[in-house]
């Protein structure tokens, strides 16, 4: 059982892909807040480019050599040692672009910040798994529940396959480089506080969102989560689950299960609103507590 480990100061300059998605944004002022000099990357500028304020570099990580100029601080006006890269780029979800275009753009851009950051001798790697490679939309009912980080990866989509090959492939560079700290966050459906408005629309139809056994992750929740996996400093590969204590229903989780996964094991006894997308490693191994739910927000 992986257990917690020491911890060391936050990375003094961190590189944070994807910064303008709806993630990266919080991230991005997170680490910003806790004093990190943060240098905000994305391929889309999402309007003004300097709209995630400080620093903003436009860079294609689909290019090796724009990625690698970017983490050895060679860029004009965007020089210092990078200490750690947060990796949230890539097309966001299954269906949006053509299958073979999301895994084309998700692979490359994954391998380039892996690859460049070992050249670049940075040791310390954050990306976004996903929950999807749990087995979403679980059409096939989940192994048992709360699911976790035990059973192996069942990818159902392209984007899901792709993102259990990045979990592959950053256990190799590991084993490539021993002192490489490697953590993969398997964060749920991403949400701000103005997409809690439609939440007690669920309760109507608890199928409509069993795609993902009724998770989502605070963004903000989904910030602190990153902050804690920079500071763990055991070196090789983990992954973690990343979701909120509770569900996106007002009906217990016990009553969910019992409704639309009757045949399936639960393993231990659930809190009322207790998330089915266990998140006992993060809160173990990294010391992640949600400190954020929807039901403050919704009357």
């Amino acid at each position: 059982m992986i257990q917690p480990a020491s911890v060391t100061a936050l990375p003094r300059r961190v590189v944070v892909t994807g910064a303008t998605g709806k993630l990266g944004r919080a991230v991005v002022a997170h680490l910003r807040d806790m004093g990190v000099d943060v240098l905000a990357v994305d391929r889309e500028a999402g309007g003004d480019p300097r709209d995630v304020g400080g620093e903003f570099l436009r860079a294609d990580l689909t290019d090796y050599g724009q990625v690698l100029e970017t983490l050895l601080g060679g860029t004009d006006e965007h020089g210092g040692r990078v200490a750690a890269v947060v990796h949230l780029a890539a097309i966001p979800a299954p269906g949006l672009l053509p299958n073979a275009t999301t895994f084309a753009n998700n692979s490359s851009a994954t391998y380039n910040v892996f690859a460049a950051a070992r050249a670049a001798g940075i040791k310390r790697v954050v990306y976004a798994s996903s929950e999807t490679v749990l087995g979403l939309p679980f059409d096939t009912p989940p192994p048992y529940a709360p699911v976790d980080e035990e059973y192996a990866p069942r990818p159902e989509s392209t984007y899901s396959l792709n993102k259990a090959l990045e979990e592959e492939m950053a256990r190799h560079f590991c084993r490539w480089d021993p002192e490489l700290v490697m953590l993969g966050l398997r964060f749920s459906n991403v949400l701000n506080v103005e997409d809690y408005a439609q939440f007690p629309s669920f309760d109507a139809d608890p199928r409509l969102r069993r795609w993902n056994l009724w998770g989502y992750i605070d963004a903000r929740d989904g910030a602190q989560a990153v902050e804690r996996a920079l500071v763990y400093d055991r070196p090789g590969a983990e992954v973690f689950i990343i979701a909120n204590a509770d569900t996106v229903m007002s009906r217990s989780s016990a009553e969910l299960m019992s409704e639309v996964y009757p045949d399936v094991e639960i393993r231990k006894e659930l809190g009322e609103h207790e998330t089915l997308l266990s998140i006992d490693k993060a809160r173990r191994v990294l010391g992640y507590e949600p400190r954020h739910t929807w039901r403050n927000h919704v009357s």
